[in-house]
């Protein structure tokens, strides 16, 4: 809502889907809150992995979208829908975590939700999602497969490094990875805003948030691609 915001409310259509039905009757309350009731059909409550609901025309194809933005579940015991994943080769093009041995729950579906997000967009479409931090040196697995194919396909626009407990659901420390499919762009902005941030705190729990004018340097840095001293780089594909 904050992205439809910034478009404008009356240019623009919003389309989601959440496996909780509690978030989504929050979402649809806060779509009639915020003028954006035509969109409130669209709002769909089912998982976006194994049955994806906004599909195109005729059904074949993922819907896509000019702008995506998602903050999904890093890690879950997803067993009993595996399968169902695996079997769609086409739309997990990096693959499907592996069930680890001792701790299932650490299935790390994050990266199921970022080829979703790409499959999504438009040839001219832009997307955000956010991602444990760790994601960005991964090695092996599906996670370096994705990495190399964002890469390679010349589609990451920039990262953001946020600072820790800055997330009011996790505590990991976490990234925005920005996608763009266009073709006009030949660097991506690498900011490290770890640093900033204060502290309060929330019930028992510690937390941090970014001041007003610590948003505006990221945003700024990011949008003009401005090098800056033990904050951001600007480097090309290579």
């Amino acid at each position: 809502m904050a992205l439809a915001h910034e478009i404008g409310e009356d240019k623009c259509t919003m389309f989601s889907q959440d496996i909780s039905q509690r978030s989504n009757k929050m979402l649809k309350l806060n779509l009639i809150l915020n003028g954006l009731v035509s969109s409130l059909d669209n709002a769909i409550q089912g998982d976006t992995l194994v049955s994806p609901y906004h599909m195109s025309d005729d059904g074949k194809r993922l819907r896509t979208f000019d702008f995506v933005v998602s903050n999904p579940p890093f890690k879950m015991d997803f067993r009993d829908t595996r399968s169902q994943l695996v079997a769609q080769p086409q739309r997990f093009w990096a693959g499907v975590p592996n069930i680890p041995k001792t701790k299932p729950e650490k299935m790390a579906i994050y990266t199921c939700f970022i080829q979703h997000v790409v499959n999504s967009l438009k040839d001219t479409g832009k997307g955000a999602i956010v991602v444990p931090t760790g994601f960005l040196t991964s090695k092996s697995g599906v996670e370096r497969k994705v990495l190399e194919k964002i890469v390679e396909d010349e589609i990451v626009s920039g990262v953001v490094s946020m600072p820790s407990n800055v997330f009011a659901n996790t505590g990991t420390n976490v990234s925005v990875l920005f996608l763009d499919k266009t073709k006009n762009k030949k660097d991506v902005v690498l900011i490290d805003a770890t640093k900033l941030g204060e502290e309060y705190k929330e019930g028992n729990n510690q937390k941090r948030r970014l001041r007003d004018d610590e948003i505006d340097k990221i945003v700024n840095a990011f949008i003009n691609k401005e090098q800056i001293d033990d904050f951001s780089v600007v480097v090309g594909y290579d």
